[in-house]
């Protein structure tokens, strides 16, 4: 402790004064300090409220983008709908033609139809001219055998002072062979038996009963009726067979002229044909 510790000083009551005035000094200096800040306080925030534009700025950009986007939105819509468009016209381009194909190939179609209906009904008339011609063909037939039946005694007579085996022949040979020939342009038609559709024996077998003789129904055993005789001592009347005397497997009538007439195949139907067309195995004479 210091000696003096206990002595008055008379300069102690200034040291406070000033450390008063000091701190009322220091006081009030903060005191307007904080005066001034708080009156410069609402001066500086105006700048901070006047540049708080920046939101009106970004809603700016926002808006522009948007429209931006909208636009982009709207240019996809108008292409995806071009694309529609184009995609309809295309389906509607490929229908037409298509459609367009099909009136072309109905109408060829109706005309092909037409043209075959056309051809049938000029071949059914043709096969109806040709059978009215057979008939009448088989009428006048039948007419004059019938009237060479029902000849006067006097012309029977003179018949039979000739030999009665040559004129039986001649007569049944004719008869034979005009009825063959009125059957050219039938149909052939397996088991045909007539009138306007033969197989091969049953032609001959209707042939012969012009004539009064009944042949057996089928091609072998019509080999066989009769007398065999050479291809090369043919006469009118003989059947011709193709094949083994026994085991033929086709018939026909020779009538004369190194011709015959048969029922061929549902190709060609009946037909006159060269011997040459189809050489045959051998004949047999029944007459």
């Amino acid at each position: 402790m210091s000696h003096t510790a206990h002595i008055p000083s008379h300069r102690k009551p200034r040291q406070r004064a000033s450390t008063s005035a000091l701190r009322a000094g220091v006081a009030g200096g903060v005191l307007s300090t904080i005066a001034v800040a708080g009156a410069a306080g609402p001066a500086q925030a105006e700048p901070v409220t006047q540049t708080i534009e920046m939101p009106t700025i970004a809603s700016g950009f926002s808006a522009a983008a948007a429209a931006s986007a909208q636009a982009t939105q709207q240019l996809a819509l108008d292409m995806e709908k071009q694309a529609d468009q184009d995609a309809a016209a295309e389906k509607a381009a490929k229908a037409a033609k298509k459609a367009h194909a099909e009136a072309v190939r109905k109408d060829e179609a109706e005309k092909k139809a037409e043209a075959a209906a056309k051809a049938k009904a000029e071949a059914e008339a043709k096969e109806r001219a040709e059978r009215a011609s057979r008939t009448a063909e088989r009428t006048t037939l039948s007419a004059s055998t019938g009237a060479s039946d029902s000849s006067p005694s006097g012309s029977s007579s003179a018949s039979a002072s000739a030999p009665s085996s040559s004129s039986n022949v001649s007569g049944s040979a004719a008869s034979i062979v005009a009825f063959a020939k009125a059957q050219v342009g039938d149909a052939y038609v397996s088991g045909g038996t007539g009138p306007n559709a033969w197989d091969c024996s049953g032609l001959v077998q209707a042939a012969y009963r012009t004539a009064g003789i009944d042949l057996p129904r089928v091609s072998q055993a019509q080999s066989t009726y009769g007398t065999q005789v050479s291809l090369d001592n043919l006469q009118p009347g003989d059947i011709l067979y193709w094949g083994g005397a026994g085991s033929a497997y086709h018939v026909a009538i020779y009538v004369g002229g190194g011709q015959f007439v048969g029922a061929q195949n549902s190709s060609t139907g009946t037909v006159q044909r060269s011997m040459d067309y189809d050489r045959p195995t051998g004949a047999v004479r029944v007459l």
